[in-house]
């Protein structure tokens, strides 16, 4: 993959971060109360808004500091999997949040997390092909 084809999928998950983090502070804060885990120790609305304000940074860290990208994606990619234990437990305890009404639906969300976290990766130029020459002896 191209040098642009890195930009181009790190501008857009920046773009799709700050959207979701202000969603989290707005419209949608009943929904991404949903999705904390009844487990979680702390409180419901502070998870929520705390998560949004991290998405928020990084995403906009995302966008304005390219020279920081490696740094940003590893972050990212580190969200999403830490956020992995919430849409679990939305799928174990069968809760309703943004559609997802349906085990298969919650189900199959859990599989697009780690495109996510291959999506931060990708844009932070984590994941690239050596550029190191062949020689006849490397296999």
């Amino acid at each position: 993959m191209t040098s642009a084809a890195r930009t181009a999928a790190r501008l857009l998950l920046g773009a799709v971060m700050v959207g979701a983090g202000v969603l989290h502070l707005t419209t949608q804060r009943q929904e991404f109360r949903a999705q904390v885990p009844d487990w979680f120790p702390v409180d419901e609305d502070l998870t929520v808004v705390a998560s949004g304000v991290v998405e928020i940074a990084l995403g906009v860290a995302f966008l304005v500091l390219p020279g920081q990208r490696r740094l940003i994606g590893a972050l990212l990619a580190a969200f999403f999997v830490v956020v992995i234990p919430g849409n679990v437990a939305q799928y174990l305890e069968g809760t309703d949040a943004f559609g997802l009404d349906t085990d298969r639906e919650r189900l199959a969300r859990l599989f697009f997390q780690p495109v996510l976290v291959l999506w931060a990766l990708f844009g932070g130029g984590w994941l690239r092909r050596s550029r190191a020459p062949r020689t006849p002896d490397a296999r």
